[in-house]
This record gives structure tokens, C-alpha cells and sequence, in this order.
């Protein structure tokens, strides 16, 4: 029995996610790839943790390192790397 499916359809790019939750768009006829980043990248805690460490870090440092702000720079960090990467 033939197949009836046409040229378009056998050459189609399958989706592929990567370990990082980028997706991969692979033509098996070409061996091609094209990346993708998908909607929600998939961070571990400790890539999270260490992203809001480092955004408090540079805000503690623009505001010359002055005691009494560390919580607010670590909330102020982790709000916006959470909204930048669609977190929790």
C-alpha cells in the first residue's frame, strides 16, 4: 500500500526541546536547525537563585552598598528576574 502523504508533508520540521527548554525546529531532509527559545524557559532553583543574587548585587552596588537595603534589593531582584524570565 502506497502512502498518501505528499512531499510538503514528509519534510515537515519536527519540534525538538532542548535540556533548556529551548525549542528546536530539526528538518530531517537538510539537517538543518533553527532555535527558538521557548515561552517559558526552564531554569533549575540554583540558575533562579543565582540570577536574583547577582541582579541584587548590581543594585547594591548602584546604590554605593549602604546598609539597611539588602532585603529590598533581593525582593526588588527577584521580581524582576521572574517577570524577565515568566517565573513562579
Amino acid at each position: 500500500m502506497q502512502s498518501t502523504q505528499t512531499r510538503s508533508q514528509k519534510t515537515k520540521a519536527t519540534p525538538k526541546t532542548t535540556d533548556r527548554g529551548a525549542i528546536v525546529a530539526v528538518n530531517s531532509n537538510r539537517g538543518n536547525a533553527q532555535a527558538r527559545p521557548s515561552a517559558s524557559p526552564v531554569l533549575g532553583a540554583q540558575e533562579r537563585q543565582m540570577l536574583i543574587a547577582r541582579a541584587a548585587y548590581f543594585r547594591a552596588e548602584r546604590r554605593g552598598f549602604a546598609p539597611g537595603g539588602e532585603l529590598q534589593d533581593w525582593v526588588e531582584a527577584e521580581a524582576e528576574v521572574l517577570r524577565l524570565i515568566g517565573g513562579d
